[in-house]
């Protein structure tokens, strides 16, 4: 039984934001696994100066793993992307 469906296309050109709110961009892909007919990712590109952009660094865009994705209707609301710190380890001399 089919719970949500959606005509693919009204995806693409949405803007995206996380669940706190922050402004990601816009779609401009999807990648579908036809073998279990389910969206599998959803590619994202990063608007500059937006919070994703200053995660991903000079990178366009992200895929998205569809898991992430909360709502789609207006907008895109996705999962927030907590940023990876590399800090680096103290070396002994």
């Amino acid at each position: 039984m089919i719970i949500n469906e959606m005509d693919i296309s009204k995806i693409i050109g949405k803007e995206v934001f996380t669940d706190k709110g922050a402004y990601c961009g816009q779609t401009s892909d999807i990648e579908l696994d036809l073998a279990r007919f389910r969206v599998k990712s959803i590619r994202v590109d990063a608007a500059k100066g937006t919070y994703l952009a200053a995660i991903v660094g000079g990178k366009k865009g992200v895929k998205v793993p569809y898991p992430m994705v909360q709502a789609i209707s207006d907008i895109i609301i996705i999962k927030h992307i907590k940023p990876q710190v590399d800090e680096e380890m103290p070396q002994d001399a």
